[in-house]
């Protein structure tokens, strides 16, 4: 853990380091040359040691863990780490302070010894005192610390300690519970008669089971097999020690070819392997694989010799597991909840003949398996824990309150642990500070991939990689999450990207802990009313009965306030959070009822992201213009209606939105509005997200400079700046979302623009008269990638579908008052991507045909306020992979019909008209 903050600390100097900050600092102290020399040579010295110290901590393993002597040393490093980060902090704030007020200020008016001589002298010192105390660390870990670095005995314990885990796992295979279809699958995959060698993979997280069904398997099938092996695999293995033991496990008879490889060197057993293989069929098992390197290494030795040998890997990791053959992924999922019961009365009741849970015990078991959220592993153990104890409605609710510590502390469930802080030990240090940065919000949150991809940036936690952006860096770290069942997946957009997913609570529970000791954050809930005491970095607030939070200890370390209780009236904590955390990192106070922001709001000089979405705040502080690194500013559905004129001088500012409600049903023509930014538009270069920007000749001629940006919606866009906006848009060729909103119904929307990266449009207002064949928007060659298109008031007489259909990755289709047609038709082959339909308020509409063949694809219909529509849309039958089939505001006649029509029976909700 201590290697995160000292990562953060080498990152954040390298910041202060840099030849801009040094220069700008150098104008700024001229008269203070040699002392600002020396604290930067200062600072180098420190980030070298750092670098050291880092890379050394990278190298322990679990084995040091828990060890009195070493963690104390640890605490001690976070310590100076976290204070040369306050330092460099200083150093960044003092720079930022002199260039806004200017050093001319303090020599006009006399202040020959200004307080920034006076800071600089401080920091020096504090620089120098930190180099020492580094210095000292070193000497004291040398003296007294007893460490287990990184050499070969070091590879064998953990080789050791995951086989001793995977030995466990294996004894459990007697408690499967709700894997008969999973094992029935893999039964069969390794019976059928195919003569070539099957690779199978076992995929899930840990504690999953993965482990134990492969020990059931194989202890049933192995004896179809003329040989077989097991053998555990870990992250941190020895190549030649796997080849030995499958050599050990495929050698029982004494007199095998086998028998005798322990003297052999590595590339004599390579071939003693090869040849004893070439002429069996074999059944070889690789429990906890976590990189594809380990099927480099084996498959010199694993023939495919064309007699139906099989091999099975489990793992962790999905890249890992898409080394399997075709086909022959199987991934383990959480028990449903009936099963998940099953197997905690089958393991807390074993002597009841039907395992039956007393009834005065069910409220509280059931509290109790739900917490374990399916996991087998959870279960198998809680259940045993329960099992030696009184069976009292006071003891299991004592357990049931007590289970998050249960879970850190216990000793019976040390397995749990070990097994799920395996996967966060090889974790890179770079993915390990977002995983515990996701612990920080409350129990089955859903994160929303944009939105904490703007907080793991503003935090820091973001390298830069080549060419790519700090987002789409930040996606690939939360993709790799996903795919090391770090988080699990709970939602991908229509065009596949991640969406939505959640944190399981059993590692969230690990994580936590592993926030609280390491001072990394701290997910607070007053439930108890106790007072709020903190000497962490990170803040998240939730289910806080009142606002009783005038101070804080420690309120000048804090980084990261994040506020996710909407019922708090106030929050008189935050004139003091701006006085007194000036180093603020982030303040996200989105969804309070608060109404002012203090002025001293501008001193948060290290101020990376400011949410305020949804609040009751109606105006900004000219003194938000001081927020020069400002990187997310969000006061999406606030009560906020201009933005003060200084906002322009956030020239680091990446993602902007400031989008209201008027008709929050949106079925008004203007049911949403932006802000104007008259002047100096064209000085916010970095900006990615503009949402939404109100139209004006000023701001329409400057828009072609912000080149960087990904999504812009513009609102009361006249047809007199359409070519101008056409112009400005040319230069935007990362530009994927488009959303052009007209002033008025009158007002014709025609844009003559190539735009090859878009992937979403939408656009309401009239179109030009052929602007669907004619506008290079909806061409197959500026659509091909088009995935979204939601057009509304298009004021279409001809149908749009045959125009429309040859955005053939379209996944999403949407009109609303579009078309003033009376029919509609999906001809075969037509959108054969399109998951999603939704057709709104198209009055005359009075019949839908789709032929087969179309829309082959598709999962979601919605058909709202379709007055003329007396009938159900025929064709409708041959959607086969449609899930939701939803009527909106039908007739009574068009509700007889779909009673009367049983192709979508049972398949259908709707709500009848007024």
């Amino acid at each position: 853990m201590a290697e995160i903050v000292i990562l953060l600390a080498i990152e954040k100097i390298g910041i202060a380091l840099t030849n801009g900050a040094a220069n700008q600092a150098s104008a700024l102290f001229v008269k203070y040359g040699t002392q600002l020399l020396e604290l930067q040579r200062s600072m180098d010295r420190v980030v070298r040691e750092l670098r050291v110290m880092h890379d050394f901590l990278c190298q322990m393993d679990i084995r040091n863990r828990n060890k009195q002597a070493y963690e104390s040393w640890l605490e001690e490093v976070r310590k100076v780490a976290h204070l040369m980060e306050d330092m460099v902090d200083e150093y960044l704030y003092l720079v930022g302070q002199e260039q806004d007020i200017g050093c001319c200020f303090y020599m006009n008016n006399g202040f020959r010894k200004p307080r920034s001589l006076l800071s600089l002298n401080k920091i020096s010192f504090n620089v120098k005192e930190i180099e020492k105390d580094l210095s000292h660390l070193s000497e004291t870990k040398n003296r007294w610390v007893p460490v287990n670095d990184g050499d070969t005995s070091n590879s064998n314990y953990i080789v050791k300690m995951s086989q001793d885990l995977a030995n466990i796992s294996r004894s459990l295979d007697e408690d499967l519970v709700g894997v008969d279809k999973k094992r029935e699958i893999l039964e069969q995959w390794l019976a059928v008669d195919d003569l070539q060698c099957s690779v199978i993979a076992l995929h899930g997280m840990g504690g999953l089971g993965k482990t134990a069904l492969a020990a059931n398997v194989y202890k049933n099938e192995r004896e179809k097999f003329a040989c077989h092996a097991w053998v555990s695999i870990s992250q941190t293995y020895s190549e030649e020690d796997v080849f030995q033991k499958i050599a050990k496990e495929l050698s029982r008879d004494k007199i095998s070819v086998l028998s005798n490889t322990s003297d052999m060197d590595i590339r004599c057993l390579e071939e003693k392997l090869k040849e004893f293989l070439e002429q069996k069929k074999y059944l070889i098992i690789l429990d906890d694989v976590w990189t594809p390197e380990v099927f480099v290494d084996l498959c010199r030795v694993l023939i495919h010799n064309g007699k139906g040998s099989r091999l099975i890997f489990t793992t962790r990791e999905h890249h890992v597991a898409t080394l399997a053959s075709r086909g022959h992924i199987l991934t383990l999922e959480a028990l449903p909840e009936d099963k998940a019961w099953d197997l905690f009365c089958k393991k807390t009741f074993p002597w009841d003949t039907n395992h039956e849970c007393p009834a005065e015990l069910k409220p509280l078991s059931n509290k109790i398996v739900s917490r374990c959220k399916g996991l087998p592993l959870v279960i198998v153990l809680v259940g045993s824990l329960l099992r030696v104890r009184e069976n009292t409605v006071e003891e299991w609710r004592r357990i049931n309150d007590q289970l998050s510590w249960e879970l850190i502390n216990t000793q019976s469930l040390g397995h749990v642990r070990n097994v799920l802080h395996l996967s966060f030990i090889y974790l890179p240090t770079h993915l390990k500070s977002c995983f515990l940065y996701c612990s920080l919000f409350p129990e089955d949150y859903v994160f929303k991939r944009k939105t904490l991809v703007r907080l793991l940036i503003a935090e820091g936690f973001i390298e830069e990689r080549g060419e790519s952006t700090l987002e789409e860096v930040a996606e690939g770290y939360l993709k790799d999450l996903v795919d090391r069942n770090m988080l699990q997946l709970v939602q991908r957009n229509h065009f596949g990207r991640i969406k939505e997913f959640i944190m399981h609570d059993i590692l969230r529970e690990l994580a936590v802990d592993l926030c609280k000791k390491n001072c990394f954050g701290v997910s607070y809930e007053n439930k108890c009313g106790r007072c709020l005491e903190t000497d962490v970095r990170r803040l998240v607030l939730h289910n806080v009965k009142k606002d009783n939070h005038q101070s804080i200890s420690g309120m000048h370390k804090l980084r990261t306030i994040i506020m996710l209780d909407k019922s708090i009236p106030s929050l008189t904590l935050l004139p003091a959070l701006c006085e007194k955390s000036r180093y603020m990192t982030v303040l996200d106070l989105s969804n309070l009822a608060i109404e002012k922001i203090p002025d001293a709001i501008g001193d948060l000089f290290n101020l990376r992201h400011l949410g305020l979405r949804g609040s009751k705040v109606k105006m900004l502080p000219k003194s938000v213009e001081k927020l020069t690194n400002l990187l997310t500013l969000d006061l999406c559905r606030s009560d906020i209606h201009e933005l003060p004129s200084g906002i322009v001088k956030l020239k680091k500012l990446r993602h902007l939105f400031a989008e209201k409600n008027i008709d929050p049903y949106g079925r008004e023509f203007k049911w949403r509005s932006g802000v104007c930014i008259d002047n100096g538009l064209g000085n916010l270069t970095n900006l990615q997200t503009l949402q939404a920007l109100e139209a004006q000749d000023e701001s329409v001629r400057h828009l072609g400079e912000l080149r960087q940006l990904r999504s812009l919606r513009l609102w009361n866009v006249k047809g007199i700046y359409c070519g101008r906006i056409s112009e400005s848009l040319v230069h935007m060729q990362y530009l994927s979302y488009l959303d052009v909103n007209a002033s008025s119904q009158d007002e014709v929307l025609l844009l003559n623009v190539c735009l090859s990266n878009l992937q979403k449009l939408t656009l309401r207002g009239r179109l030009a008269e052929g602007a669907l064949d004619e506008s290079p928007l909806f061409q197959d060659v500026g659509g091909q990638n088009l995935h979204r298109l939601s057009l509304s008031w298009s004021q279409l007489r001809e149908d749009p579908l045959p125009s429309l259909s040859r955005l053939s990755n379209l996944t999403l289709l949407q009109f609303t008052r579009a078309y003033n047609g009376e029919q509609l038709a999906f001809l075969t082959g037509w959108f054969p991507k399109l998951k999603v339909l939704s057709l709104k308020d198209l009055p005359k509409l009075s019949r839908l045909e789709i032929a087969e063949g179309a829309m082959a694809s598709l999962e979601n219909l919605f058909l709202t306020n379709l007055r003329s529509m007396m009938e159900v849309p025929p064709g409708i039958e041959f959607l086969l992979p449609l899930r939701y089939l939803v009527f909106r505001e039908i007739t009574s006649d068009l509700f007889t019909s779909l009673r009367q029509c049983s192709a979508i029976k049972g398949k259908w909700r709707y709500t009848l008209r007024d």
